[in-house]
């Protein structure tokens, strides 16, 4: 006769594939909340800093109103799934408008190859997403 314990182990098995399934279908899901916030933005303010990680200068600034290009960069911010990563400095801010409100604050490092990651807050978290080299040519081409 079989034991409860038998069973028990026996659904270990049984279980353990949907609950796997589930946590690699999390890993990547787009930034829904976060492309809600930006997308419908009527401009973005673009601070460039020093580009050697620290904040303390501010050496250009560029506003975008262009709906295609500020769509584009929500497309290419939200793309992948957000997973928290420690800040490793900045190379400048984004900042999303939406009538002359800020609905969005997203930080950059895109001049450390080892680390490229959009920062931002995420239900009052700080959240990460790769930030792409095709991103890097965009908001490299928007300070020309």
């Amino acid at each position: 006769m079989k034991t409860l314990f038998y069973y028990l182990y026996q659904m270990k098995y049984v279980l353990f594939l949907p609950v796997a399934l589930l946590a690699l279908m999390s890993c990547n899901h787009s930034n829904k909340e976060l492309n809600q916030r930006i997308s419908h933005s009527d401009s973005l303010a673009i601070n460039y800093f020093k580009g050697d990680g620290t904040m303390d200068t501010v050496v250009a600034v560029k506003i975008i109103r262009d709906s295609s290009k500020m769509q584009q960069l929500t497309n290419l911010i939200t793309e992948s799934a957000a997973e928290t990563k420690a800040p490793c400095g900045y190379d400048g801010s984004l900042h999303f408008f939406k009538m002359n409100q800020v609905v969005e604050d997203i930080y950059f490092r895109m001049n450390d190859e080892k680390c490229m990651y959009f920062f931002f807050k995420e239900q009052g978290k700080n959240s990460a997403v790769e930030l792409s080299k095709e991103a890097k040519e965009l908001i490299t081409s928007f300070r020309k």
